[in-house]
């Protein structure tokens, strides 16, 4: 049985033993008595533990602070400044009492986010209650992986004006999309805001769980692209878009356009001639070419470059250069590539080059993705 508050020489007695096993047995002792519902003591004895504990919680090994974390983290009569104490140790014992203590409150929360570790700022993200107040802190660390274990937090808060400015954000960060829209208290206005940049398939997650004008936005998404390539058409250099051309017909003409060729274009920033280049290869219109970099997804980028028979993990390499061409600062989501190049698994050589017929002589750019998307929900029944 632990000894009792009578017995103080007991406990004075095990804090003056410097061995780890006495100072592991005092914690322990300590801590039963803290967290102890039915144990009733004095103020004066609560002052006493209270004092013991803050001299030994950086005094102990790391394994017996975590124990001691791990304790006290659910229990509702600890000392406050023990729990801020542990809550600011490293994240090995401060995880338990970040995850679980309802005695932390906002201010300390707020502060662990601003001045500790990366790991501290994961793992108040993922409590089990967030309050709008600290969701703010976490989203002003800027930090993305912080800002999307967040979003992903079903019981985190986050205020329409934070969620407003994060749906902003995800038209240049991919990760931040598809938690953005599972979430229970995305307003439909915001997920409307969100189809005109999101992946094909996101789109028809929107369209499934909100009530939206599909055709309205394909309208919008149409006029939208169209003024980009106009303005992309007006900022132009039109020397270097004639050069560029001419030189992708002579290098057609010497059978030399290569995927490396390609890949080498885009990684020295040369978009013109990538541009150019691409559509000698594919024999589609320079506007249609243009119209793939602005694209959400790159759906269309895959299926020209499967028609024209480029390798997987050279695609790959396509793909990620081209979205570091569009106008906007985009950071690529590791799953987005795993999407498209699963996409660009699914669909056949034959259907990619049927889809590529179309796209010469129809310039419904979406009526022909949609297409080539039955193609593959036919293949996939049969």
């Amino acid at each position: 049985m632990a000894p009792t508050m009578a017995d103080a020489n007991h406990l004075l007695g095990l804090a003056r033993d410097k061995s780890v096993e006495g100072r592991k047995r005092l914690v322990a002792i300590v801590a039963d008595l803290l967290s102890e519902r039915e144990t009733v003591v004095t103020a004066q004895e609560r002052v006493l533990m209270t004092d013991i504990l803050k001299k030994l919680i950086h005094d102990v090994a790391l394994p017996v602070r975590r124990a001691l974390s791990e304790r006290l983290a659910t229990a509702g009569n600890v000392p406050h400044e023990i729990v801020v104490t542990l809550a600011n140790d490293e994240i090995d014992v401060a995880a338990p009492i970040l995850l679980k203590s309802d005695a932390l409150l906002d201010i300390e929360l707020i502060e662990i986010v601003r001045h500790r570790s990366l790991d501290h700022q994961l793992t108040v993200a993922m409590r089990r209650t967030v309050t709008e107040p600290v969701s703010d802190a976490l989203v002003e660390t800027n930090n993305v992986d912080v800002i999307k274990t967040l979003l992903e937090n079903p019981n985190a808060r986050i205020s329409e004006a934070t969620m407003a400015y994060l749906v902003d954000r995800s038209k240049t960060v991919d990760s931040f999309q598809e938690p953005i829209l599972r979430r229970r208290d995305l307003s439909p206005s915001l997920a409307k805001k969100m189809y005109f940049w999101v992946s094909a398939a996101l789109r028809q997650h929107i369209v499934e769980s909100f009530d939206i004008d599909v055709t309205a936005l394909d309208n919008a998404i149409e006029a939208v692209t169209a003024e980009a390539l106009k303005k992309v058409a007006e900022d132009a250099d039109p020397a270097d878009s004639g050069a560029a051309m001419v030189l992708a017909r002579r290098i057609a003409e010497a059978n030399e356009i290569t995927p490396q060729l390609l890949i080498q274009t885009l990684r020295q920033g040369e978009i013109p001639l990538f541009e150019a280049l691409l559509a000698q290869l594919s024999k589609l219109r320079l506007t249609l070419i243009r119209r793939f970099l602005f694209e959400p997804g790159g759906e269309g980028l895959a299926i020209v470059c499967r028609a024209i028979d480029i390798d997987k993990s050279l695609f790959a390499s396509i793909f990620l250069l081209s979205r570091r061409a569009r106008p906007s600062d985009r950071v690529t989501d590791p799953r987005e590539l795993s999407r498209i190049l699963a996409l660009y698994d699914r669909i056949t050589p034959e259907a990619a080059k049927t889809v590529l017929a179309r796209w010469r002589r129809d310039r419904r750019l979406l009526y022909a993705i949609k297409q080539v998307e039955e193609t593959r929900s036919d293949d996939a029944a049969t």
